[in-house]
């Protein structure tokens, strides 16, 4: 399960069929070079995202 300190660039790292999702809210996380130092938290509010919601998408995909 994903949480919301979990860090960007790992967890894409180690899930890139999870960049939809991100992308989907309007992250377009890869390759971007705060990915490595942010949170997903911290990617959702410096994009105004619902983290719950966001959340919600990507642990529903690794089902």
């Amino acid at each position: 399960m994903i949480k919301k300190d979990d860090n960007v660039y790992q967890v894409l790292d180690r899930y890139p069929e999870l960049a939809d999702v991100f992308g989907s809210f309007g992250l377009t996380c890869i390759g971007c070079p705060g990915s490595a130092m942010e949170s997903i938290e911290d990617a959702a509010m410096g994009h105004d995202v619902d983290v719950d919601a966001l959340l919600e998408k990507i642990n529903e995909r690794l089902k």
